[in-house]
């Protein structure tokens, strides 16, 4: 009887402590886990804090051998110059008006386009497709000297309306995919449904299929501003005139230099990716649900 009882007693020890090893087992790759993405996450974000804390320091502070992590005076006064300086909100308008423009444009080119690839499915639709993924591939600096040529002969150049279409060219291939699959999910049943009504394509495209592909529409529209908002290579080619910059030339061409005011520069920096951060903050899960439909199509 006492035999058993030890052995009994030995059993339970031993499975206590394999629970327990088990346990910090479990902790410890837990730790491990959140420690790595803390340390990504860190990686990642150290530069727009930076980017936050210099525009916070006074030139003399910045230009220290040993830069300093906080700021010891606090100093907003590059804001103010930008706020002062009406070169900036004119770059900070035009770059509105090109991404604005570019993403309504997109969206409208995207609705129609993508639901023909969707619908009908004519001889060519492979083909076409795949020169959609093949464009994507290539880098935009390789279609600048095209689309300036183009442009120019269309005396296109050197204007914001030049500019969209050369950004629209560039971003309608992946718009035109990713609203094709989202067009995809959409069952063709409920067309049919509506054409038996009295429905025509129309009215069945803007009635019935749009309505249930909101979300893709503005992953659509989201992404194109936010592609269109940093855009530079497209603006330095095609733009001259310094009343037309956007945002990203406007600060290239202006304040960049030899000796630069970093206060400032990182101060409009500040300022100028706060859409950005608004925008994602806000709309990032129609921007990631689109950009899944895109990967996955069916």
């Amino acid at each position: 009887m006492n035999l058993r009882l030890r052995s009994g007693l030995s059993h339970q020890a031993i499975g206590r402590q394999h629970s327990l090893k088990y346990r910090a087992f479990r902790f410890g790759g837990s730790f491990l886990k959140y420690l790595v993405v803390l340390i990504i996450f860190a990686f990642l974000l150290f530069p727009v804090y930076w980017m936050i804390v210099t525009s916070l320091k006074v030139n003399t502070e910045s230009y220290r051998l040993i830069p300093t992590l906080i700021p010891e005076n606090v100093s907003i006064e590059g804001y103010i110059k930008l706020i002062q300086d009406g070169k900036f909100l004119v770059y900070y308008k035009n770059n509105l008006i090109v991404s604005g423009w570019a993403a309504v444009l997109i969206c409208v080119i995207s609705i129609f386009a993508g639901y023909a690839l969707s619908r009908f499915h004519f001889k060519w639709n492979a083909l076409l497709l795949a020169t959609f993924t093949f464009s994507q591939m290539m880098p935009v600096i390789s279609r600048l000297i095209s689309l300036y040529t183009i442009l120019r002969r269309l005396n296109l150049t050197d204007t914001h309306i030049g500019l969209v279409f050369a950004i629209i060219a560039t971003q309608v291939p992946f718009a035109v995919s990713l609203m094709a699959s989202f067009f995809d999910s959409i069952p063709r049943e409920l067309e049919e449904a509506a054409s038996v009504d009295g429905c025509g394509r129309w009215r069945g495209l803007f009635r019935v299929v749009l309505p249930l592909v909101v979300p893709g529409l503005l992953a659509v529209g989201l992404y194109s501003f936010l592609q269109t908002w940093d855009d530079y290579l497209h603006a330095i080619t095609l733009i001259r005139s310094s009343n037309l910059w956007t945002l990203s030339q406007g600060l290239k061409l202006t304040y960049l230099g030899e000796v630069s005011d970093w206060q400032l520069i990182n101060s409009a920096s500040t300022l100028g990716a706060l859409p950005m951060v608004f925008i994602f903050f806000f709309f990032q899960k129609y921007m990631i649900k689109g950009l899944v439909a895109g990967a996955v199509k069916g």
